[in-house]
């Protein structure tokens, strides 16, 4: 008995050494150069591998697996390749190993390369790539690192740009990594549109254009002959994180969309934090020379005329419109006068007790109708301390979020 129990451990020990985190195990490039290959500071990894891998990010059945996906850094043409140094046996470890390969298969397009010469090669036609679309916005970041300034472009492009499918498949493939709860889009649906960011570079003497980032943007009907286009989804590739790409292709998105008469606001899909920290920043660079916003106004609350004209003008929905006011309120306030800062507080604590308030008379109408041990069963859930305690949280986070959001414009 002693002897099967010992036994076992050794057989789980033996099979845990052959579990792999996946998001260390795939390994995603950018390429321009054939040098890139086995230069590893141009390897990143996923933040996630839980869509295609299961919530334990884990592959089993491998030693020192490594998942190659590398890309052409303009048209994506992708490399996919499987390396372990070992892999568990059917015959004598009575286990399977996981089918790696066909899980990526199914997100990734057919058509990927499985060596290397045959990447380099593909690489050498890139000088012949050019970005969809048309041009709406160039731009240019000094780096740092290069001493010179390296210049971005952001156009608009649809299904009809040849080609275009094909990339767009290659392209999304990077949402499965770097968006939590990505998922591909009906791309036969013509009310989508797509902006895409470019980095131009220089190699041999010609001009290249390597993929930085995208948006995918839905326009949603609103009766009788107007749109309302929705962000759905937005990737930086993690390369150029942090260089000021993302408030640059939504302020170009936004701009976009202003021309357009027939376009009421514009709103999002399901915004994860940093996207409303990016959204505030834009909107509020967008929205600080309005003279609805003028320090004077600001100190006279929020009004039906910011709304009107950050709708008419920038295509900014009443629920950002608030947000923007109260931010740049904030910066038109001395929260070091009393007076003000207590003014200020109970204006945005005014906002946020809204649905509080909504649930007060959700019970008022259960009052009238429910039993009398019912209701205090109900009653004790919402507890007034507790509600200006969460209150004061919310208002304490806002304010620092909303300094943030102040710093990084005293800097643009």
């Amino acid at each position: 008995k002693k002897s099967f129990s010992s036994g076992l451990t050794a057989m789980e020990k033996k099979l845990a050494e052959y579990k792999c985190n996946t998001n260390e195990a795939i390994q995603l490039k950018l390429v321009r150069f054939p040098e890139d290959l086995e230069d590893d500071n141009t390897t990143f990894n996923p933040e996630y591998s839980h869509q295609v891998f299961g919530d334990d990010e884990v592959a089993f059945g491998y030693k020192g697996l490594k998942i190659l996906l590398y890309y052409i850094a303009g048209n994506l043409s992708t490399l996919f390749r499987i390396e372990y140094t070992s892999k568990v046996n059917e015959k004598f470890d009575c286990v399977e190993a996981d089918d790696v390969e066909s899980k990526i298969r199914e997100i990734i397009p057919p058509g990927f390369c499985t060596n290397t010469d045959d990447f380099v090669s593909l690489l050498e036609k890139e000088v012949n790539f050019r970005p969809f679309g048309m041009l709406l916005h160039t731009y240019s970041v000094h780096n740092e690192e290069a001493g010179e300034d390296i210049t971005y472009q952001i156009y608009k492009a649809d299904m009809t740009c040849p080609g275009f499918r094909e990339y767009h498949e290659r392209l999304q493939t990077f949402l499965m990594w770097f968006i939590e709860t990505a998922s591909f889009i009906d791309v036969d649906d013509e009310r989508w549109n797509y902006f895409l960011v470019f980095e131009k570079y220089n190699k041999d003497g010609a001009t290249l254009f390597a993929t930085v980032g995208y948006m995918t943007v839905y326009n949603y009907y609103v009766y009788p002959d107007k749109t309302r286009p929705r962000v759905s989804q937005m990737l930086i590739l993690p390369p150029f994180q942090g260089e000021g790409h993302g408030a640059q292709l939504l302020e170009t998105v936004h701009r976009y969309y202003m021309s357009s008469p027939t376009v009421l606001d514009i709103t999002a899909e399901d915004p994860s934090e940093n996207y409303v920290k990016l959204r505030d920043f834009v909107l509020v660079k967008l929205c600080q020379d309005l003279l609805c916003f003028s320090p004077g106004k600001l100190m006279q609350g929020f009004s039906q005329e910011m709304v009107m004209e950050a709708q008419q003008k920038l295509k900014i929905n009443k629920q950002h419109t608030r947000r923007v006011y109260e931010i740049l309120r904030l910066r038109a306030t001395d929260m070091g006068d009393a007076e003000q800062s207590r003014s200020y507080r109970l204006d945005v604590k005014r906002r946020l007790i809204g649905p509080y308030k909504k649930k007060q008379r959700e019970l008022a109408k259960m009052r009238r109708c429910l039993r009398p041990e019912e209701l205090t069963n109900q009653l004790n859930q919402i507890d007034l301390n507790m509600q200006h305690e969460q209150l004061e949280e919310s208002f304490q986070q806002l304010v620092s979020d909303y300094r943030r959001v102040l710093e990084r414009l005293a800097q643009a």
